[in-house]
């Protein structure tokens, strides 16, 4: 009984170990004493309030600007103003732990990554998160903005200063990273400008940064639909699902002239690829209520051209009632607009599905009609009569032109038949 007692109580201070090790372990400004070259940046973390915010965090990931990098990258940058210095260090908060393995696994078309400016509720659209990619040449890490075409600076990832694993990582970049938006002629009181608006180009990302949406890109511009875009990214944002240019070419038969229909009719299929709410994936992937309208539903009036999306073994589902895709990737996400690859284009069954036929409609609304029945007298086809007639034996005059006599002898003579039978 001895070795179990100490086993347990082995296991109970390892645990008591940890415990301690976590508590301490976002203790950022501490970990950093220790490193001069990073002096400058922990001065200016541990006069902001985002030194406090660090220490109620696990799992996140901290970049830190060496003291020539921060001073070379910082000119023009306000940081004497205190909250856009705190706005600028919590854009150096990742929200997740990434250490530098973790890194070199990153796909080769980027990851968007969160960080802790997002939880102001002050980003502008695109301002909130980081776009971390990898060279496929020398492995080297960028990290930007992934608003396109934004004049932000980038800032490439040098080396890993401390870790605490899975909960603190702190990696060193060579630039100070200011987010999108952010207004760099603010004055000393910290009174910025309002952010910039939005100017998310769905063709542009769709056709440059995406790989393979090339006939998608070139619709949207063609129909008009695009433009629609822009008042929908300024209010609850939007979601599009892009099919590849394979999923076109893919098109069964009856549907590959999607590219000539009339101009209205092709419109509509285009507005059904796009939700008008934005979506990031890990919502889509717990989404409450399935059916969701699209932007044709606002067209078409409620309950019409809807989008089935689920869960199904893993991956997001899209149904349509005429086909069922899913998502294979993410081409961009970032609030207020997602764009999300799908393997089919989605038709919707309002104008793809082929109407029933006469035929068809009459066999469901109507009753077989009986077989035909041959006299027994004379083999004649008997016709069903043409209006309700009382049973043989119970009609009296009238009811059929006949006094009701030779109905009663058919019925006794079929009682007796049977007796007959079964006497027999």
């Amino acid at each position: 009984m001895a070795s179990p007692i100490f086993y347990i109580s082995n296991f109970t201070l390892l645990i008591l170990l940890i415990s301690l090790r976590l508590s301490s372990a976002l203790n950022v400004t501490e970990l950093l004493s220790i490193h001069p070259d990073f002096s400058d940046f922990t001065a200016l973390l541990s006069a902001s309030p985002v030194a406090a915010d660090l220490s109620g965090l696990s799992s996140v990931t901290l970049l830190v600007v060496p003291n020539a990098a921060l001073r070379r990258s910082s000119a023009g940058i306000p940081l004497s103003s205190a909250s856009v210095a705190a706005d600028v260090l919590r854009y150096h908060v990742l929200l997740r732990y990434l250490s530098l393995p973790e890194l070199r696994r990153i796909p080769a078309s980027g990851e968007i990554v969160t960080t802790l400016y997002q939880t102001t509720g002050r980003a502008a659209a695109g301002g909130g998160a980081v776009n971390l990619t990898i060279s496929s040449s020398n492995g080297t890490v960028t990290v930007r903005s992934p608003v396109p075409f934004s004049l932000t600076p980038n800032a490439t990832v040098l080396a890993s200063v401390a870790a605490v694993p899975y909960n603190l990582s702190i990696l060193a970049v060579d630039s100070l990273l200011v987010p999108y938006g952010t207004d760099l002629a603010a004055s000393e009181g910290g009174v910025a400008a309002p952010p910039l608006a939005p100017q998310v180009n769905v063709t542009r990302i769709l056709s440059e940064v995406g790989k393979g949406f090339n006939v998608m890109a070139s619709m949207l511009a063609a129909s008009g639909v695009a433009e629609e875009f822009e008042g929908d990214e300024m209010g609850a944002g939007i979601t599009v699902f892009a099919p590849a240019d394979a999923a076109f070419a893919d098109l069964p038969t009856e549907t590959a002239g999607l590219r000539s229909l009339p101009a209205e009719e092709k419109a509509a299929v285009l507005r059904f690829h796009v939700l008008h709410s934005y979506y990031p994936l890990g919502s889509l992937e717990s989404i409450v209520n399935p059916v969701q309208p699209t932007l044709q539903t606002e067209r078409a009036g409620a309950g019409r051209f809807t989008l089935n999306i689920t869960r199904v073994n893993g991956s997001v589902a899209i149904d349509t009632g005429m086909v069922q895709a899913t998502i294979t990737q993410t081409v961009f996400d970032q609030n207020p607009v997602a764009i999300f690859g799908v393997s089919k284009v989605l038709l919707p069954k309002e104008m793809f599905e082929a109407p029933s036929s006469p035929t068809e409609n009459a066999e469901a609304t109507m009753a077989p009609m009986p077989e035909p029945a041959m006299s027994p007298e004379d083999g004649s086809v008997e016709t069903p009569p043409s209006r309700l007639s009382s049973p043989p034996g119970l009609r009296g005059v009238g009811s059929d032109g006949g006094d009701g006599r030779e109905g009663r002898w058919m019925a006794l003579a079929i009682c007796i038949a049977l007796y007959l039978t079964c006497i027999v």
